[in-house]
């Protein structure tokens, strides 16, 4: 095996830090932190998710997710609301101001996306999303995470 191989974990983990941080970057001037970044991107995909949930997906502890829902339903970024399913649980959603921030955030990422994936093919980028799809498919537990997003657009 290749060293490559060998450091594939190491790999993808430095491409998705790296990642993390040009876009955190260039997003500066929306004023968020890294935490919230995750914690609007996770609710701008999903709609409507638990602070249960929120803490499994960003890998954190549940009272610090509920600190962060603080401050960013104080800024304006989310709202909790009762779940019309289950009285007791609580949901979070994005705020009309994370909505109209939507499309500059995709914007943003979509502009990192084609740096990170310059000089390559539009054959080879849908190829690397949909092997990293099957990655995750084989270590993601049945319904524990969400589809992931299309491959960026050739240009």
């Amino acid at each position: 095996m290749t060293d490559s191989w060998n450091n594939l974990g190491l790999l993808l983990h430095d491409g998705a830090r790296l990642l993390r941080k040009r876009f955190e970057r260039r997003a500066e001037s929306l004023g968020l932190s890294s935490a919230q970044w995750r914690l609007l991107a996770i609710t701008l995909r999903e709609g409507r998710v638990t602070q249960a949930r929120l803490s499994e997906r960003m890998e954190v502890e549940p009272i610090s997710v509920s600190r962060l829902v603080d401050r960013m339903e104080q800024a304006g970024w989310v709202a909790r609301q009762t779940d019309p399913s289950d009285r007791r649980v609580r949901v979070i959603v994005p705020t009309a101001q994370a909505l109209a921030a939507h499309a500059e955030i995709r914007a943003l990422l979509d502009e990192v996306l084609d740096e990170a994936l310059s000089g390559f093919s539009g054959a080879e980028r849908i190829q690397i999303a949909g092997l990293l799809n099957r990655l995750i498919a084989n270590l993601g537990e049945a319904g524990a995470e969400p589809p992931a997003a299309q491959p960026p657009a050739v240009r």
